[in-house]
């Protein structure tokens, strides 16, 4: 007979630790059950209203699940959306989702894809109705679940095993600070700058925070975005948004949350050049100047170029089954 204390030690939860990291904030029980049904609804163009738009429409395995064409989201009938699309990094970490926190539960993020009328434009009822029509997700339903009737809770539930498993930590820097290769001078410089320049919001090792910051980017007139204030109605959260991770940055182009910047020298150039210390909004890190010389730029970009993870972003495992 197992002790409950003893049988919590049984259970093999699907994030295992890893040395240095934080404990991920969602980790439900192993099941690979959940994580195929999960990886089949993510792929599945049939969830939006007209059958044309899958999650991986706008998160792409191979560019860090985001997508690199377009400045805002596209969805259905070529819909425009008024924010880039976020990558889909280590989500178990994150406690809010979005780039303006609407969403405080991995389980409950899907719900806003589905819906959105820029983007998959169809209801959960919808949706059910469909998988249960389906007799390859009744049976995938049931092997996840022991019952092959399909429910919005079990559906959300499958989405966030399959998101939460999208976890990327074998990168250069990570192979560097396990001891297993060395950094270039250059990478070294490039990360000792960031350190003191970058360190405060893009916190190692996960290189993002839980918290919304105003970075002192304009408004876009064409979309009139207000970020987190949308969400709080409180002033002090005018113009914040998500402080995204910086993982596989150098794939996840176009950049902020609008995608106004293409390149990551352009994202430097606003930090160094473009920002206007006496912005109200601007969040209180960047009211000191950073001062980076032509040579810093490259030395910092070297860096941020470890953070790419090529197991995550060429891992089959993520990408749809045949």
């Amino acid at each position: 007979m197992y002790s409950v204390k003893n049988y919590q030690h049984r259970i093999r939860y699907s994030i295992q630790m890893k040395k240095g990291w934080p404990e991920p904030i969602y980790n439900p029980r192993e099941s690979n059950a959940k994580f195929e049904l999960g990886k089949k609804l993510f792929y599945d163009p049939k969830l939006s209203r007209d059958g044309s738009v899958s999650c991986a429409h706008c998160h792409l395995s191979f560019t860090a699940f985001t997508h690199v064409d377009h400045a805002v989201s596209h969805g259905i009938e070529g819909k425009k959306g008024t924010r880039n699309s976020p990558v889909l990094i280590n989500l178990a970490w994150n406690n809010t989702f979005h780039w303006d926190g609407g969403i405080n539960h991995l389980e409950m993020q899907m719900i806003n894809p589905i819906e959105h009328p820029a983007e998959m434009d169809n209801s959960l009822e919808n949706v059910i109705t469909y998988l249960n029509s389906n007799q390859v997700y009744r049976k995938l339903f049931y092997d996840s679940y022991s019952d092959s009737t399909v429910n919005s809770k079990a559906m959300l539930q499958a989405f966030a095993y399959f998101t939460s498993q999208l976890i990327s930590r074998n990168s250069k820097y990570d192979q560097y600070k396990n001891k297993e290769l060395k950094l270039s001078l250059q990478e070294k410089k490039g990360m000792k700058l960031f350190k003191k320049n970058c360190n405060s919001c893009h916190t190692a090792p996960l290189f993002n925070s839980n918290i919304y910051a105003s970075n002192g980017l304009s408004i876009d007139t064409n979309y009139n975005d207000v970020g987190r204030y949308a969400i709080s109605r409180l002033g002090s959260d005018s113009l914040k948004f998500r402080v995204p991770t910086l993982r596989n940055i150098e794939h996840s182009y176009p950049y902020m949350h609008d995608g106004r910047f293409k390149k990551l020298r352009d994202v430097l150039e606003h930090y160094t050049n473009d920002i206007d210390i006496n912005n109200p909004y601007l969040s209180e890190e960047l009211r000191k100047k950073i001062i980076l010389s032509d040579d810093d730029k490259k030395d910092l970009i070297a860096f941020l170029k470890t953070l790419t993870d090529k197991e995550f972003l060429y891992n089959k495992r993520f990408r749809p089954s045949r």
